[in-house]
This record gives C-alpha cells, structure tokens and sequence, in this order.
C-alpha cells in the first residue's frame, strides 16, 4: 500500500529569537538598476513566495550561512532587490535590484528533528512558526527572500526559506538553493551555472498574436445552477492535509492498469489516477466540466530556447479537460492520454499566445473545477547539502488545496504526493488514491461514478 500519513500531526512550540532578523546584503555590490518581470512573471496568481522546509540532523553555524548567503546574493542579485509597482495603474511589477537584502532569522525551539518527522506528513498552522513573519503593509514591501534557521534540541536544524515565485519558479528556485549550498559546504567552490537574470526574451510580441483558446484561463459553458462551484466549496470547508508515498513498484502496477496498455511518465500516470481519485470521493454532478492543471517546464519548447541558468519563470499550466462522468467511468488510459494531450499542446507558439493574452488582459487560472499539480520532484531539492549533510526531510512549509508532487529522500522514483482535502472526504480520497497500486487492490470497478446529478 502507499504510505499514508494522516493520523498524526506535530504542534510546533513557539521559537525563542536570541536577536532581531538581519538583512543580509550580496558581498559585492552592483549598480543599482530596475530587472523586467515578463508576463509568466508577473501573473496576479504568482504574488506568494514558495516556502520549502527541510530538517537536518546536524545544524550549520549560521556564521556560514549568512557569509555564503552574502556570496550567492552576488550572483543573484535581485532576490536581495525589492518589488515594485509600475505603470499607472500599478498593475505589474519589476524588481528594483537595490541590494537591500534578504531577510535572516534565527531562532531556537525545544523541539528534535526525530519528533518533527513523526508528524512531517501533516503540515499545520503551527508549522508557520518557523518561517519568520515579516509585518509589511503589502506583499510588494516583503523581501523576495527570507531564511530562518531554526536549531533544534537534538543539534539538528530545520531551514525555512520563502522565495517570491514572481522572481523564480521551482526550477528556478532549486537552482539557486544549490548554489547557496555549494558555497556554504564549499565557500572556494565556483558556481556550476551562472544565473541568467534578463527577462526581456519572453516580451509580447508587438502586435499580440493570441491564436488559442487557452482553456486553462478561460471558464467552462455556464453549468446548471445545482453543480456549483468546486474551488468556493473547497475554500468553504474544514481542510485537512493528505501525504501518500507512491514507491515505484506501485507507479509501474498503476502504468499496467491502462487498457490497451499507454507508455507513459511516471507523472502522467500520478495526476491522472490522484486527478481521478480527487473526483471520486468529491462526488460532484457527472456532467460537470473539470480540468486538470499542471506546472509544465518550456525553456526548451520556444525557439529560440530559454538560456541556461534562466531561473525566471519558464512555465505554463497546462490544461486537461474532460467530465466528471467521463474521467470516472473510463479506466486509467483516458485520464493519461489527457495528460499527455495537453502536454503535448503546450508548444512554443502556445506559449507566445499565452503571453501576448497577459499583456491584454489580467486573466487568472480557471479554478472552479480544478485540480491543480505543481512538480517539486527532479530538481534535486532532496540532496540540498550546506555542510552538514543531506536532509532527513524536504517538502512545503504548508498544506494548500493545490497538490504538490514531491522527491522521496534516498528513492529518486519515488513520488510523496501531498495537498489538503475537506476532512469529511480525506478518507474517501486516500482509500482511492490506494486503489491499483498492487495485485489485491486494482481499480477494476470502472462503474463508479461520480455525481448523480
């Protein structure tokens, strides 16, 4: 069976801070100049910062931390930068690159990295305890970046660190992680690959040329007035946290329940059978239009493509539609030839559209019937080691209605996939989310359906 973490959760206890936060500022200075956001940048739905945990079993002296902190900031110089409006309205932002500095905390908490991992598969409220909370009167006033090193009782440490998802996506990010590590572990190291900061390859084009659809903005025909809205239920319901391990001998007895057989990734076939599972056990109308949207990497699908060490956001969401009646009722081979259909339409003339449309028009994802899944697996965000060894666990500081695809440490096919669901229905999505993954469990009741409406 998939290992499910639901029973038990871990209540962090407050943080002592010995000192204030300091701003931590690149060991060099550049001149002061403005960075371009391009429209996958600046996308109203990106203004958060993706915020990753990891537990060591060793702390790092934040000496060392800071000093190699200060190094990197060299390299990436606006995450030491501030956000600003411009335009009249105020509506996109650039980044003023004015080496004010990332934001760095310390702090102490009676807590050992064994018990964290007891409960690390239920994130909490509690858990936003170590991640230093920054009083700003607007998202635009938070730096893009901000650390806390937080050491535990046992000598381990758990690093927090928010990046603004404006300035980087989770490629983006990794690569800048790896780099502040490399130089905390190894402070006379040369950087493996330099940041490539110009924003202006991914400018609209002149005039816009918008020659598609894009479903993922758009909403579906008015449905009836019974079928409601799916993301404003989620919002108003009691969420709670899932996290299943998917090992790859059960990933491989998920590819074989396709009829006829598909070749397919190991994402594929993962969003296709939690997309369907997150269906069932909502039970919504069977005539409800849903969509599947995911975070797809382009850097090498535009001509030309994106440079190496490009740590903007190179992605799109890619869309997967279908109804609830027909994702539920068919076996595993429509959900996957959906997934691969849409990825197979994101192109580079796709993306071109998709920013020629932002220029025009401030359109957000279409949520309300959505499942949404970003990949945090294949950046080698597992293997982040600042001196004191690799982590014992990576992943979100926080559960959110999204799903997150995560690497498993010590199992590079492995996949630990986590979001929150309404807790009336948390058990439902595990049991289905169990189902096919090995001989006495396959998913051969292709009659369910979802919804009766």
């Amino acid at each position: 069976m998939a290992e499910a973490a639901m029973a038990k959760s871990i209540e962090i206890p407050d943080c002592c801070y010995p000192k204030e936060p300091v701003l931590v500022r690149p060991s060099s200075s550049k001149p002061r100049h403005t960075l371009y956001l391009s429209n996958l940048d600046d996308q109203k739905f990106l203004r958060f910062s993706i915020k990753y945990l990891y537990v060591y079993k060793r702390s790092v002296g934040v000496e060392a931390l800071t000093t190699s902190l200060s190094k990197v900031l060299v390299e990436y110089h606006p995450l030491a930068g501030r956000l600003r409006p411009v335009g009249e309205d105020g509506e996109k932002c650039q980044v003023d690159c004015n080496g004010e500095g990332a934001l760095l905390a310390e702090a102490y908490v009676d807590l050992t990295a064994e018990e964290f991992l007891q409960g690390c598969g239920r994130p909490n409220r509690s858990w936003r305890k170590l991640l230093y909370r920054v009083e700003a009167q607007s998202f635009l006033d938070v730096p893009p970046l901000v650390v806390q090193v937080t050491h535990l009782s046992c000598g381990g440490m758990i690093l927090c660190t928010a990046i603004n998802h404006c300035l980087s996506d989770a490629i983006g990010t990794a690569q800048f992680l790896h780099a502040w590590a490399l130089l905390a572990a190894k402070p006379d190291a040369n950087l493996p690959v330099n940041a490539f900061h110009d924003r202006c390859i991914l400018k609209p084009r002149v005039p816009p040329e918008i020659a598609f659809s894009h479903p993922e903005f758009s909403s579906p025909p008015a449905q009836d007035s019974h079928s409601g809205d799916l993301f404003q239920f989620l919002l108003s319901q009691p969420l709670v946290p899932v996290s299943l391990t998917f090992t790859p001998s059960q990933i491989l007895h998920l590819k074989k329940q396709s009829v006829p057989s598909i070749k397919c990734t190991s994402f594929e076939v993962l969003a296709s059978h939690v997309w369907r599972a997150w269906i069932k056990s909502l039970d919504p109308p069977a005539s409800l239009r849903i969509k599947l949207l995911f975070s797809m990497n382009v850097r090498g699908r535009l001509k030309p493509e994106l440079p190496g060490g490009y740590y903007g956001n190179g992605f799109v969401l890619a869309c997967a539609e279908t109804s609830v009646e027909e994702l539920v009722t068919s076996n595993a081979h429509h959900g996957i030839k959906l997934v691969q259909e849409a990825k197979k339409s994101v192109t580079g003339e796709y993306v071109r559209s998709m920013i020629d449309l932002l220029e025009e028009r401030r359109v957000k994802p279409d949520l309300s019937s959505s499942l949404v899944i970003s990949s945090w697996t294949k950046l080698g965000l597992e293997e982040l080691d600042f001196g004191g060894g690799r982590p014992l666990h990576m992943g979100p500081l926080a559960s959110e209605i999204y799903c997150v695809f995560l690497p498993v440490t010590g199992d590079l096919h492995a996949f630990t996939m986590i979001m929150s669901v309404p807790h009336e229905i948390a058990d439902r999505f595990q049991q289905y989310c169990r189902r096919g993954l090995d001989d006495d469990d396959d998913d051969d009741d292709d009659t369910e359906k979802g919804g009766s409406g």
